[in-house]
């Protein structure tokens, strides 16, 4: 029972808006407490944010940074509030994380325009993992409010000096929200999950940065691609099937313009000979509901376009 509650959960979770996950998450444990640590360690929560004392520069929090109830800084390699025996990375790793560091504020100024990057990193028996967490907050601008949180996990697996093996699994939480007057409240959001699993050469060119920068910077312009082009396409047909700028008279406007061309085309009109032909030649009532409807359609339409009263004659 316990698994089914875990499952429906997660299920409920992923189809609740994101910027709403953190209280959804509350009354969740609060119904079944024993999913507590399972709930915890497994929902994807939007990334907070905290500024370093001694650089005033903002960083943000995780679990993967996260000692007790301090959570350490990538710039100054310090927890806050100040924590006895944490863990912190090697001095190998931590001279990548802050290499990591710097690059990854470039690439989310490249592609995001502004917001906050964290790197972290941190020993394993086989190797080292990291994670890599973006975040950007919209401005307001244009009555659009929203947030972009993106996760990415990444465990190297070092099977020779020359070979790795990389897993990545990426998390992207977004939402937006407008007001305008007139298309009036509007609330998208959701997440999305990838994994990618590849073996990469290490060497002076291939270095561990450059290949978690390329794994990350793949993988996250196809989910932005997937987002733009499956969800909010989608969303975009759904809301204009519901709602439409132009009036019922400009609607049954367009009907008859459509309807004149569908008559009037060759193809449509050779349709209607073709079968009247076959019903002569075979005497019978083949398509007779068709061709009725159809003749008064397309003798309708002639008439019209014509400005003629009088019934239009057809030799078959």
């Amino acid at each position: 029972m316990s698994e089914q509650q875990l499952d429906c959960a997660l299920d409920l979770m992923r189809r609740l808006p994101p910027q709403q996950c953190e209280r959804n998450l509350i009354d969740l444990i609060d119904l079944a407490p024993g999913l507590c640590d399972d709930l915890l360690g497994t929902v994807d929560q939007p990334l907070k944010v905290a500024k370093d004392k001694e650089t005033g520069k903002e960083y943000l929090l995780c679990d993967y940074s996260r000692d007790g109830d301090s959570y350490r800084s990538p710039w100054t390699n310090t927890y806050d509030p100040p924590a006895e025996d944490a863990q912190l990375p090697s001095e190998k790793l931590r001279k990548l994380e802050i290499e990591a560091n710097a690059a990854f504020e470039s690439y989310r100024d490249m592609y995001f325009e502004g917001g906050i990057s964290s790197v972290y990193f941190w020993d394993l028996d086989h190797g080292f993992a990291g994670v890599v967490l973006i975040k950007k907050n919209g401005d307001g601008s244009k009555a659009i409010q929203g947030c972009w949180d993106s996760i990415h996990v990444i465990e190297i697996n070092e099977r020779s000096s020359r070979q790795v093996h990389y897993k990545l699994t990426s998390t992207i939480m977004l939402w937006l929200q407008t007001n305008k007057p007139g298309s009036g409240m509007m609330n998208l959001g959701g997440s999305l999950t990838r994994q990618n699993e590849q073996d990469s050469p290490v060497n002076d060119q291939n270095t561990h940065l450059v290949n978690i920068g390329r794994m990350i910077e793949d993988q996250e312009s196809k989910m932005r691609s997937t987002i733009n082009e499956i969800y909010f396409g989608k969303t975009k047909k759904v809301i204009g099937d519901l709602r439409s700028v132009d009036t019922s008279q400009e609607k049954e406007k367009q009907e008859e313009i459509e309807t004149y061309q569908v008559h009037t085309n060759p193809a449509c009109v050779l349709k209607y000979l073709f079968l009247r032909r076959i019903q002569k030649w075979s005497g019978s009532n083949f398509g007779h509901l068709y061709l009725v409807q159809a003749e008064n359609r397309l003798f309708n339409s002639l008439r019209s376009v014509a400005g003629c009263l009088q019934p239009l004659q057809v030799t078959l």
